[in-house]
């Protein structure tokens, strides 16, 4: 969900080929794009599904999370096995499980398969995501590559974007099962034309870290499992307790073997730089608090509010939509005025207009008294992006790059996770119910929460370097 604009390592030793540039970025930027527009298409449609699945409100949940947590455990394998295997052949393979995984989920009449289907479009989208961009740098010359890289960007932001929209307007004229049946058309032209326009390129052959993939995977899910099975089971409980303690034994477990292991997952050396390791912070903060938000306030508007799933697509369109006109100029501007200062200014942004939205929440609201803050939080979302990559990558060397952007992927994906379990936590906690009249004095003070994550990571940003880059720097975050 929050893997807009990330930047992956170029492909410098990848020879480019003969095929005309539009075909090379149509190849690399339709399965990526499906891949982002299916982030917000499923969280609009998420009460449409509750009604047709009879799902509970810790079900819908898992039907967000177990895509976002399998995406988050396998994206930095995903690097690591196309270097050693081909990233072509991975990119494809990554494509057919997708496509796979979206059926399965238009088929699905149970929760539990929707859930598990979910969790292998995380497993396609893993290898998707990062691949594409490296491959489409490989497919077309240097010369070209900026344009090329600016149009896959573009696509990027604009799949974010529409979610909303294409989601609300298919759950409305079709059905909810059309949002995944949609995905099969396009996985079916992909992948014979990846195999044509997008030329294979293998990386360093280092030994894949499945010790560390299991130990990060299982921490954190048992990590999210525990809060979400908090309130139905209650906090002492020792389904409870023991996840939560699991978690944390498992998360120390992965911190030990990657100090030791030869190929780890994660080089815990990169978090000594503190552009780094503050830059994940803050995004991690980010997400929990933004995305968290987003899964209550978008069942507020069709739960509470009464709009279809259409009508909340538009409603939110002045927060979706922002990012993609501030994010680009964000990321032109921030080496002259400062990574740090638009960081702090979008999540000021972001938090204020949280902030609004929980003091003014009723069954009553009207649109326009939502409308500041829909704008506040699109234009803050949207100084936030680019910078926050920016910041990630600005003293990386070359050879630490795809580790640092896969990492700061896998931080945010977490983020999100963490922050739409809490967030439901405190719902539920304040006796929540998927009703219009017992869904509001509930959803006021978990949007609270959302607003304070945003707070605390601004202030938090006060930590990054400035980010007003010598001239030699300058000129690599304009390529970010």
């Amino acid at each position: 969900m929050s893997t807009l604009l990330e930047t992956f390592p170029l492909a410098p030793s990848a020879k480019t080929h003969s095929v005309p540039i539009w075909l090379a970025i149509a190849a690399a930027s339709l399965p990526m794009f499906m891949a982002t527009l299916d982030n917000l298409v499923m969280t609009n449609a998420l009460p449409v599904i509750r009604i047709a699945l009879t799902a509970s409100v810790e079900e819908l949940q898992w039907f967000v999370n177990a895509y976002t947590l399998s995406f988050a455990t396998f994206i930095l394998m995903a690097v690591a096995l196309g270097d050693r295997f081909g990233r072509r052949t991975l990119f494809i393979s990554g494509l057919a499980i997708f496509t796979i995984a979206s059926v399965l989920s238009a088929l699905s009449t149970e929760p539990w398969m929707l859930i598990a289907a979910r969790a292998l479009q995380g497993l396609g989208g893993a290898a998707i995501m990062p691949l594409s961009l490296t491959l489409l740098a490989g497919a077309v010359s240097e010369r070209l590559r900026p344009l090329a890289i600016g149009i896959w960007g573009g696509v990027a932001g604009l799949g974010v974007a529409v979610g909303p929209l294409v989601g609300g307007a298919v759950v409305e004229g079709f059905s909810w099962e059309a949002i995944f049946w949609l995905n099969l058309p396009v996985g079916i032209i992909s992948i014979p034309l990846a195999l044509y326009a997008l030329p294979n390129s293998l990386g360093d052959k280092l030994r894949a870290d499945v010790v560390g993939v299991l130990l990060v995977g299982l921490g954190v899910l048992a990590l999210v499992f525990g809060i979400v099975r908090g309130n139905p089971t209650g906090w002492g409980s020792i389904e409870v307790l023991g996840s939560l303690t699991a978690g944390a034994v498992l998360v120390a477990a992965f911190i030990w073997w990657e100090l030791r292991t030869p190929s780890p997952l994660l080089p815990l050396r990169l978090f000594r730089d503190r552009s780094f390791s503050v830059a994940n912070i803050v995004g991690l903060t980010f997400s929990f608090g933004s995305f968290g938000a987003i899964f209550i306030l978008i069942q507020f508007l069709q739960i509470v509010q009464g709009y279809s799933p259409l009508g909340a697509g538009i409603a939110t369109t002045p927060w979706t939509m922002a990012p993609m006109i501030i994010a680009p100029l964000a990321g032109i501007f921030a080496p002259r005025v400062g990574t740090r200062t638009f960081i702090i200014i979008g999540l000021i942004f972001q938090a204020t207009g949280l902030f609004w939205l929980a003091l003014t929440m009723a069954a009553d609201t009207a649109y326009l008294t939502m409308l500041p803050a829909f704008i506040m939080s699109g234009i803050g979302m949207g100084l936030v992006f680019a910078p926050i990559s920016t910041a990630v990558l600005a003293t990386m060397r070359d050879v630490d790059r795809a580790k640092a952007s896969g990492t700061n992927s896998t931080v945010r994906e977490i983020g999100v996770a963490l922050g739409i379990a809490t967030l439901t936590s405190v719902f539920v906690g304040a006796g929540g119910e998927l009703t219009p009249t017992g869904y509001v004095h509930a959803a006021i003070p978990a949007v609270f929460v959302g607003a304070g994550a945003l707070a605390l990571a601004a202030v938090a940003a006060f930590a990054l370097p400035s980010g007003r880059a010598p001239r030699t720097m300058t000129e690599h975050a304009r390529s970010i």
